[in-house]
């Protein structure tokens, strides 16, 4: 009796557990199938970023800059490869590494092992379609730049995560490096792929590309005139900038250094070779933008400007011009000794007299002064948004010294960027109206398709007459003044010249024997097409009128005649170097 208790209650413990079991294989296997079934795929899951195309930089004329080409990248979980040997000869051939390297690096057992980068895509396909065990091949992408270093800190530079990290590829980022997407790709524990598997995707949204406004013939030509004359006069460094003056579009941008050593031996007629060895390199940045310098004599602009728009001189107004004056207990002179002399405004200009300028300032005034310092784009951003870019440092009222008078006309108070300077110049030769500069003309879809940015904004500065007036007189100082090396046989030009100490940083004093030379134009100057500005570092000879305005001259007769710019009636067919019996340009 007990026995058979016994057994039904055993039977009863069987048929529950037998219950139990049916009820849990009903939960896993129906109620909660979906949810076992996707535990199951994440842990065979294995996602994998998949980069977007970057944009590319492209010139004015659709030639291109800057691009980005697809290609792949190998990597080993070498946990899961039972056969390195075998797997490494195998691989060998199609990463062009020796069999024997690849072995070794297939037994480190780390479970991550970079194989090869940036392989062509043929190639990736290759290797992924021979499902090796433990071999992943992920989609990547390599910049090019077909013209090597050309305008390189203008275009900037791409990490090795192929993000923007300097130049327009830092500002511009966003939009050209697009949407990367994400696959999900399902592997067995060997680390095989499972092609019946679904693979879940989110498409990439390839970057846009950018048309810049400059002009890639133009600006090798730009490059390969400064970096003579930084290799004949010992500069430090340079910079050029072309720029068409009813559009603001900047067409070369040229920022170079001297290398350590003596610089190559080329001949004359030779391309210089920029960045390949001792001699000239591209800048490590935009110095046109981010490099800041007392302009000289090129900002006499400002006062001259202001006293013609002011009605307090005019162009034939005479003055008594001595050799030297005391100011505050300073002395101030002129860059060559000369007796008191009678000189007109035009003539002033011209010489580029820092006395005659203090005379024609004391006329103006301080407040009028200051203004027109402003109005002329001076201490504030250009508007090119550009990474790393200086928008100067101006004298203001608070901090007015009784020298400034004479100081700040003639160019030795205010620190500037090049591009400002130009800028201002830039208003004159557009009849007086100041149009922004720009670096970007348009936008290309990843279909190809362009659409232009807005035009530059514009406002005007000097009235018709004033600018009329002041290009005659800017014409002089290159007809027969401190710019005669800066005539463009065929073309009637105009512009400044700059010839301006260094201050010694964190002193009030000045680097000993330390200029800048520059030199500032438009031409043809009685129709404007394009303007100009040369900035050399520590040269010698130091003049802007000696070194940078025949740097002009070179630079403004190719893109003349590239434009196919016609020759201004009555014009110079031919120009030289300025002499050294001829006057010098020091402030």
């Amino acid at each position: 009796m007990i026995v058979a208790k016994r057994v039904r209650f055993l039977r009863l413990v069987l048929v529950l557990a037998l219950l139990a079991l049916v009820v849990r294989l009903v939960d896993v296997q129906v109620l909660e199938s979906a949810h076992y079934q996707s535990q199951a795929s994440r842990q065979l899951a294995v996602p994998v970023i998949v980069p977007a195309v970057r944009g590319g930089l492209y010139s004015r004329d659709g030639q291109v800059l800057a691009m980005s080409v697809p290609t792949s990248d190998v990597y080993a979980d070498d946990f899961l490869i039972v056969r390195p040997v075998a797997e490494a000869a195998a691989l060998a051939p199609l990463l062009h590494v020796p069999a024997t390297k690849l072995a070794s690096e297939l037994h480190q057992r780390s479970g991550y092992v970079p194989l090869a980068k940036q392989l062509s895509n043929q190639v990736g396909k290759k290797i992924a379609a021979a499902a090796f065990p433990g071999i992943t091949v992920v989609a990547d992408s390599r910049r090019v730049v077909p013209n090597g270093n050309l305008a390189a800190p203008v275009l900037g530079i791409v990490n090795g995560s192929g993000n923007g990290a300097a130049g327009l590829e830092y500002q511009y980022d966003t939009a050209l490096a697009g949407k990367a997407g994400s696959e999900t790709l399902l592997e067995s524990p060997a680390g095989i792929a499972l092609p019946q598997n679904p693979v879940r995707q989110t498409s990439t949204e390839p970057g846009t590309g950018l048309e810049l406004t400059l002009d890639e013939a133009l600006q090798y030509q730009t490059e390969q005139a400064l970096a003579a004359e930084i290799l004949s006069s010992h500069a430090v460094s340079g910079s050029a900038i072309v720029m068409d003056v009813k559009t603001g579009d900047i067409l070369s941008m040229a920022n170079l250094v001297a290398s350590q050593g003596p610089g190559p031996r080329v001949p004359a007629t030779s391309p210089i070779p920029i960045g390949a060895g001792d001699g000239v390199d591209q800048a490590p940045s935009n110095l046109a933008l981010t490099q800041l310098f007392e302009p000289g004599s090129v900002f006499k602009l400002v006062t001259f400007s202001g006293a013609l728009q002011a009605g307090v001189i005019n162009p034939g107004t005479t003055f008594s011009v001595p050799g030297q004056i005391t100011l505050d207990g300073s002395i101030f002179h002129d860059a060559e000794s000369h007796p008191t002399e009678q000189l007109t405004a035009s003539q002033i200009l011209a010489q580029s007299s820092n006395l005659g300028t203090y005379q024609i300032t004391q006329a103006l005034g301080e407040s009028r002064l200051l203004a027109q310092v402003k109005k002329l784009g001076f201490g504030v951003p250009t508007g090119l948004h550009f990474p790393g870019e200086s928008a100067g440092i101006l004298a203001t009222p608070a901090q007015w010294e009784p020298t400034d008078l004479v100081s700040l006309p003639i160019g030795q108070v205010d620190a500037v960027n090049a591009q400002q300077v130009l800028d201002a110049y830039n208003a004159v030769a557009n009849g007086g109206v100041f149009v922004q500069p720009r670096l970007v003309r348009g936008t290309v879809a990843p279909d190809g398709t362009a659409t232009a940015t807005r035009p530059s904004p514009s406002r005007r500065v000097i009235s018709a007459a004033t600018n009329a007036e002041l290009t005659t007189m800017l014409q002089g100082v290159v007809a027969g003044g401190t710019g005669t090396s800066a005539v463009v046989p065929g073309y009637s030009v105009a512009g400044k010249t700059g010839t301006a100490q260094i201050p010694t940083p964190g002193k009030d004093s000045y680097v000993p024997n330390a200029f800048m030379a520059t030199f500032v134009g438009f031409a043809p100057a009685d129709h404007p097409v394009f303007s100009a500005i040369v900035v050399l570092n520590r040269p010698t000879p130091i003049y802007g009128g000696t070194v940078a305005a025949p740097v002009f001259s070179q630079i403004m007769s190719y893109a003349l005649h590239r434009y196919d710019i016609p020759s201004s009636p009555g014009a110079p067919s031919s120009g030289g170097r300025i002499g050294t019996s001829q006057v010098q340009d020091v402030t």
